[in-house]
């Protein structure tokens, strides 16, 4: 026994051997010990109520699945079955997944004075949905943890929806015209997961608003996007150069035959589709009351067809090409503009709209790939030396006295700081599309962001006004409102020839590529009262030498009360 006991201690002596015995006897102990983790956490859940366990959820996409089926069980205790939608499994509460779809007095729980008060929208009633037939057929999204009224609103409303609805206390619904019948308010009863102080729906039950600010995007319908009641142009022919007598019409008809030959517009007249391009005889600068449109359509029940005198007017998904041929300019320009901004400001879309309206490149101060590249359809003037002339203008964010008096002339963009200064975060922390975390939001990035940044942001206008020469003067905002007006004032400023039709063209093709989306909108305001108090300062700066310029002072949407 003694010779057995010294031969093993021989054996781990040799430093290979005790280095790999240690190894294996810690791989055995800690297996041991992951394994008796497991069948204690599967008897102490074995032990539980499955509705219970559903509703805290494991972390498995199984488990998500079945923590929703426990939601819609235990709330169906309260209220009728509910035959609704398969949700999306996998996706994170803090970004919904969108996916397409297709009495007015109200009790005083589910009234939300935040919304009455600001105007955002109007509560309209308690009406019925169906899964086969939606009420609201726009696009939709979930949350069954955090869905609030102003969270579905804001959603709807960024996608330029005129109505927003909640249902069964945890979706939320977008369109622009209700398909459904109203019922009684009792029986939109359910609380919004995220706000118990207010209602959301019911089971096949929609609380559905009228969203008041939603004109400032397009309404869709499908994938046609909805742009409004017009006069019938004076020559029909010329301006809308293809027509047909559709039986049963309907928008869904008009759209398609629209599509399917390849113009942007369709316009429908009664049993009459029309399809062109927007042109100076059918501009649609000037909308009408949509009540003058109001014609019942022959194939649906809940849509208006509009009728010979006043046409209702979508525009398809087909791309008009009128705008889209750039190339850099034929001879070098000798002389320099500057397209200046603040970073956030709208530089990018402002280049985006210039190259359509102009035909020409937009060069920049700096190199940046990603502009450069983007899907085949980026900025190829990025890649120019910003002094070749090649270019129409030169982004540049620059504010140094010296960088400003290189230009000859320069066109400067200016954005509310609040907005801009959130656009810019976004862009440092997730990209030209991207948006930061809220673990930058929260943490100590943002305060510092704003205490280097805001100051910037004055300073940078101040300067290109002190330094810069022949500077014309754009306000983003300005910009978004009258497009139109405001980019054939750019484009006259750059010494080139308005093409009206070309305009029109790019107010059809506005976005581009490099907007960001709405879907990661925070829910809270960023700015203390602190931020707010210095920002604000530095605005009434900027509005007052912008007046002794004789030049427009900061739009009223952002100047301090």
């Amino acid at each position: 026994m003694a010779r057995a006991l010294l031969k093993i201690q021989r054996y781990f002596r040799r430093k290979p051997v005790r280095f790999f015995s240690f190894i294996l006897l810690y791989l055995t102990a800690g297996s041991l010990v992951f394994l008796h983790s497991g069948f204690s956490g599967d008897s102490a859940q074995a032990g539980r109520d499955p509705l219970t366990l559903a509703e805290n959820g494991p972390l498995s996409s199984e488990g998500r699945g079945l923590g929703l089926i426990g939601r819609v069980f235990k709330d169906t205790r309260r209220a009728a079955r509910r035959f609704g939608p398969a949700w999306t499994k996998g996706n994170g509460q803090d970004s919904p997944a969108w996916v397409g779809a297709g009495s007015r007095s109200r009790g005083a729980k589910g009234k939300n004075t935040k919304e009455t008060e600001e105007g955002r929208a109007k509560y309209i009633g308690c009406y019925v949905d169906n899964t086969q037939k939606r009420a609201l057929r726009g696009v939709s999204f979930f949350d069954y943890k955090k869905m609030t009224v102003f969270r579905c609103q804001d959603n709807c409303a960024e996608r330029g929806y005129m109505y927003a609805g909640l249902e069964f206390g945890a979706e939320c619904y977008c369109g622009h015209k209700i398909q459904a019948a109203n019922v009684s308010e009792s029986e939109c009863n359910m609380e919004c997961k995220g706000e118990k102080s207010n209602l959301c729906g019911g089971a096949n039950r929609l609380s559905i608003y009228r969203l008041e600010l939603s004109q400032e995007s397009a309404r869709r319908y499908g994938s046609a996007i909805f742009k409004g009641c017009f006069r019938r142009p004076d020559n029909v022919t010329l301006a809308l150069p293809v027509g047909a007598v559709i039986q049963n019409m309907s928008v869904d008809k008009c759209v398609d035959m629209c599509t399917e030959k390849e113009f942007s517009l369709a316009a429908l007249a009664g049993d009459k589709c029309h399809c062109g391009f927007p042109t100076t005889l059918f501009t649609l600068h000037e909308p009408e009351e949509e009540e003058l449109c109001i014609h019942r359509c022959a194939g649906e029940d809940f849509e208006s067809c509009g009728n010979d005198e006043y046409f209702v007017v979508y525009q398809t998904q087909v791309q008009d090409n009128r705008c889209m041929d750039r190339r850099f300019l034929p001879t070098r320009s000798k002389q320099l503009t500057a397209l200046a901004s603040f970073p956030g400001a709208g530089n990018t879309w402002a280049r985006h709209l210039i190259e359509l309206a102009t035909g020409y490149y937009t060069g920049s101060y700096y190199f940046d790939g990603s502009l450069y590249n983007k899907g085949g359809c980026g900025f190829k003037g990025e890649r120019d030396h910003w002094r070749s002339g090649r270019t129409i203008c030169i982004k540049t964010h620059e504010s140094g006295r010296k960088e400003i008096e290189a230009f000859d002339s320069s066109i400067l963009i200016i954005r509310n700081p609040y907005k801009a200064l959130m656009a810019e975060f976004n862009r440092k922390y997730g990209g030209h599309i991207g948006f930061a975390s809220q673990a930058h939001w929260k943490g100590k990035e943002w305060p510092e962001f704003v205490k280097n940044y805001a100051p910037w942001w004055a300073s940078h206008t101040l300067d290109w006004l002190k330094y810069g020469k022949n500077v014309h003067v754009v306000h983003f905002e300005d910009l978004k409102q009258d497009l139109f007006s405001k980019l054939k004032g750019m484009v006259l400023f750059l010494g080139l020839e308005v093409s009206e039709d070309r305009l029109l063209c790019v107010v059809g093709q506005k976005d581009g590529n490099f907007k960001r989306s709405g879907l990661r909108k925070l829910e809270y305001d960023p700015y203390t009262p602190e931020m707010r108090a210095s920002i604000d300062g530095l605005i009434r700066t900027v509005d007052a030498t912008l007046k002794r310029r004789k030049l427009a002072g900061v739009p009223e949407d952002y100047r301090p009360r």
